[in-house]
């Protein structure tokens, strides 16, 4: 992995380390785990996992629960550290602490993804991080496209404590509103961070979605 590092890290930028969210129940996707169901030839969760391993984080937590076995073997040989969550039907909070109190690698900046971004590439990883190193000022970074707030969230390693804590709510309206000075919007030029798949109609469209890519 650190080779890759050195391919892709622009001179000066923030080192980040990444929590990807793959504990929660599926339960909009009529009886599937969405996490697992295959995109591009793989299962959705490693084509997220894979991506975001190829932008050259220090380390990447994946926080597990709902059938947590059949995830962790679906990332089997990528360079991850899996973090279990039995609060996971608490919530997706719950799911954040746990995968930040994870972390072990010194980095300045905690990135927390979301498993069925599948859409999202190595490129746009490093997109918000260098946007967050270039950032005339703030501590938070939320991507925006047409004006719909997305995702990853990217935060400075010093609030890990309060992330820990649970009075922060990365990717949600509660962290805007409790540090309103701090946040910082990057416009995006693509719709990727904004589009996972919760429903079976979500995960349609993205599969047509790479069937056109494949076929131009």
């Amino acid at each position: 992995m650190n080779d890759v590092c050195n391919e892709v890290r622009a001179p000066h930028a923030p080192t980040f380390s990444a929590v990807v969210l793959a504990a929660g129940l599926s339960s909009r996707m009529q009886g599937q785990h969405k996490l697992l169901l295959p995109v591009d030839g793989q299962p959705a969760v490693r084509r997220t996992v894979s991506a975001l391993s190829a932008a050259g984080p220090e380390e990447i937590v994946v926080v597990t629960g709902f059938r947590r076995r059949a995830v962790m073997e679906a990332l089997v040989d990528l360079p991850v550290t899996f973090q279990s969550n039995p609060r996971y039907e608490e919530g997706q909070m719950t799911s954040v602490a746990a995968g930040v109190a994870a972390l072990r690698a010194p980095c300045s900046v905690v990135m927390v993804c979301l498993a069925d971004q599948v859409l999202l590439e190595a490129a746009d990883y490093r997109e918000l991080i260098d946007a967050f190193g270039a950032m005339p000022r703030g501590s938070i970074l939320i991507p925006v496209f047409n004006g719909q707030r997305g995702n990853p969230v990217a935060f400075s390693a010093s609030y890990a404590a309060e992330v820990i804590s649970g009075h922060v709510n990365p990717g949600c309206r509660k962290l805007i509103a409790e540090h309103p000075d701090e946040v910082f919007i990057h416009e995006a030029a693509h719709d990727r961070f904004i589009i996972d798949m919760d429903t079976p109609e979500d995960y349609a469209g993205i599969v047509a979605r790479f069937s056109e890519t494949h076929s131009r």
